[in-house]
């Protein structure tokens, strides 16, 4: 199942509509936040490019769509680092493709839109954000609309170099034209946003992705190319094999517990080695100056594995591992790779982030921190409010007043890091600096400027030598702690009703899943069959419709990954049970193996085309006059008289159940109260 882009102006309208009618464009209380910028000073360095907070949504199933972009900025995330683009964007991709029951694993490694699609996803996003942001029903600051788009390109030199990528990444660098093809599109009842000041110019900076086995010399040819053609600066994210068979297994198996994750030594002998990997970042580095460029590095991409956990397709022998093992993996490197370049290289990490260790990711002085893995645990999106919250609470505890305070009391490193960039007791700098410490004074004030900057820098160091020794001994990170899949219930999904705990929402990783509400509790099952003097009419019951609101799935966005399977506590999969809402009719009737809906609104008449079981029909409302057909019969009838004013053809037995479940869907998704991907495709509410 591949993804498909939605209507922007459909996006919008779903979006400020739900802002309208409830304060917010989650399904969930518990996802129900805005949240700006704190309040502490986010502000980093990255050379002479300024971003605005350490945390972002890393590349992966996330960022990809325009709403997962919107999501992300509502959670907190000022970083957005977008999903890996490549040259070939035909790919089949293995499902399920992800498999979260305990640490993280996945069989996804590429975007599933064409690379002109994911151009506008992103313009998208980055509109949809300006356009929430300038609205004035979020109290958002003028800080939180600066939002940093990052760049992914892979797979190799000859891709990237391709006409098609080269055209996105300069759609990106210069997208006022795709601005403007979509601001046109904005619904009429947004049109006070339309003539907004949209940014065109979205990214400057970009992550270099490879192949686990791309030889180092092709990504630094790469990274030369973005540089120079492009004048990009740019990241530079390695693989977790720099840190040797060796060493990886002695930290997977013997420090964590993991003996069944086994990485095959095929890994590491396709690789890039440490050395070659320090000799290029150096040349590299040399080159980034000289350009007046900035060059960072990331820790860490996924870890190749074999597929031995059971619930990834068996055509997969390799998958890739990520969540609290790799954290610790990508820890070690990056003690490694400051050990060599000290400060001089910024580092953003990418593995195994939560909202637990995302303080201690920022007390290293790591930026960005970007998520993936968490976010695709209950919760979703949602997670991310605890982020700030608890940086907040740890900045608090030891009296920090910016991130660079905190770097430098984190870990009560600060007086250390002073002696080794100001040793001398008779500096009044030095003097004021310790005087400061203990009081909570400003520190920054205290040491000046240059100082200020060489202390942080030694005080990262330094909390990285102590949070890694102590990492790999956590038992958050071992086996032990990971090992527990979410909890069933023995009980299978029915189209209708489950338990309603509604965590397969906010886990889908494109928004697929969705709430809403049928007006109708009971469904009768009725069956009718033609005789010559009129119609048998048999009613055996009624499907009863308890729970408060039912579940569904739009189509459009799901590409069948599992997660929301494995976090749903009744067996059988929301993506595969649930209604399945398909937005264009050609997409339904291409998609003749699943069972699902289509519906469309003209003026007066409604049009509902359903798949039961393999089998087709259609429903056809005009004011009070229903017309249903299917396999074999047309029958139509006043739905104020059904059994009355029945009349038409049938080569045998009519189950009008289906006509009746498709009805109640129809006055549930076309009128429902609740906004869905289907209704804001027109300006009915």
């Amino acid at each position: 199942m591949k993804l498909t882009p939605y209507p922007f102006a459909a996006l919008a309208r779903r979006m400020f509509r739900e802002l309208e009618e409830r304060g917010s464009i989650f399904d969930l209380p518990q996802s129900r936040f805005f949240a700006p910028t704190q309040s502490q000073d986010f502000s980093v360095s990255f050379h002479r490019h300024r971003v605005p907070s350490p945390l972002g949504p890393a590349a992966g199933p996330q960022t990809q769509m325009a709403q997962n972009l919107v999501l992300a900025w509502l959670g907190g995330a000022r970083i957005l680092e977008l999903k890996t683009v490549q040259a070939l964007d035909e790919l089949q991709i293995p499902r399920p493709c992800i498999d979260m029951r305990t640490v993280g694993f996945n069989a996804e490694w590429s975007q599933e839109l064409k690379l002109e699609e994911s151009l506008d996803e992103y313009v998208k996003g980055s509109m949809l954000i300006e356009m929430l942001a300038a609205s004035g029903q979020l109290g958002a600051s003028r800080e939180s609309r600066d939002v940093v788009y990052d760049l992914s390109v892979g797979y190799d030199l000859s891709g990237i170099r391709s006409a098609r990528v080269r055209a996105f990444i300069e759609g990106m660098m210069r997208s006022g034209e795709t601005v403007e093809r979509l601001r046109g599109k904005i619904p009429t009842e947004l049109g006070t946003l339309r003539d907004l000041d949209f940014s065109v110019a979205l990214a400057d900076t970009v992550t270099l992705s490879t192949f686990h086995g791309c030889p180092p010399e092709e990504i630094e040819s790469i990274i030369l190319f973005l540089m120079e053609e492009y004048r990009l600066h740019c990241v530079v994210k390695f693989n977790p094999m720099l840190l040797g068979s060796e060493e990886t297994a002695h930290l997977l198996h013997d420090s964590l517990g993991y003996h069944e994750i086994r990485v095959p030594e095929s890994a590491f002998e396709r690789d890039t080695t440490w050395e070659q990997a320090v000799a290029m970042m150096e040349r590299l580095e040399q080159r980034a100056l000289a350009l007046d460029l900035g060059l960072g590095a990331k820790f860490t991409n996924t870890l190749i594995v074999e597929n031995n956990q059971g619930f990834l397709p068996e055509s997969e022998e390799e998958v890739y591992l990520s969540g609290p093992p790799l954290h610790v993996l990508a820890m070690h490197l990056v003690r490694r790779f400051r050990r060599h370049f000290g400060d001089r290289i910024p580092v953003s990490f990418s593995a195994g982030i939560d909202s637990i260790n995302f303080p201690d990711a920022v007390a290293l002085g790591l930026v960005p921190v970007t998520v993936c893995t968490d976010l695709l645990k209950k919760g979703g999106y949602g997670r991310m409010q605890a982020y700030h919250s608890q940086l907040s609470r740890r900045m608090e505890e030891v009296g920090a007043r910016s991130v660079d305070d905190y770097i430098l009391r984190a870990h009560g490193v600060a007086a250390d890091a002073l002696d080794k960039v100001e040793d001398s007791p008779e500096n009044p700098q030095r003097k004021a600096c310790l005087e400061a410490l203990p009081v909570g004074g400003a520190l920054r004030r205290a040491a000046g400027h240059e100082l200020f900057n060489r202390w942080v820098s030694a005080a990262k160091l330094l909390n990285t030598e102590r949070y890694v020794e102590a990492v790999a001994r956590d038992p958050r990170y071992g086996r032990e702690h990971n090992s527990n899949p979410p909890r069933k219930i023995g009980r299978h999904l029915q189209l209708f009703d489950c338990i309603t705990c509604d965590l397969c929402v906010p886990v889908c990783p494109n928004d697929a899943n969705f709430t809403y509400r049928v007006g109708e509790e009971e469904i009768p099952v009725i069956k009718v069959q033609r005789r010559a003097e009129g119609w048998d009419w048999t009613q055996t019951g009624t499907l009863k419709l308890q729970e408060r609101h039912q579940i569904g799935t739009f189509a459009d966005f799901c590409n069948e990954c599992g997660n929301c399977d494995v976090f749903c506590p009744e067996d059988g999969g929301p993506y595969v049970v649930k209604p399945r809402f398909f937005r264009r009719a050609e997409d339904w009737t291409r998609s003749s193996e699943l069972d699902g809906f289509q519906m469309e609104r003209q003026a007066d008449l409604d049009q509902v085309r359903g798949r039961f079981q393999g089998q087709e029909f259609e429903l056809r409302v005009e004011a009070s006059e229903i017309a249903f057909t299917g396999p074999g019969f047309q029958v139509r009838f006043d739905r104020r008289d059904p059994k009355g004013t029945l009349e038409g053809a049938a080569e045998a037995e009519v189950d009008l159940t289906y006509c009746f479940i498709m009805e109640a869907l129809r006055h549930a998704i076309l009128d429902g109260n609740r906004v869905n991907y289907i209704n804001s495709l027109s300006d009915q509410k």
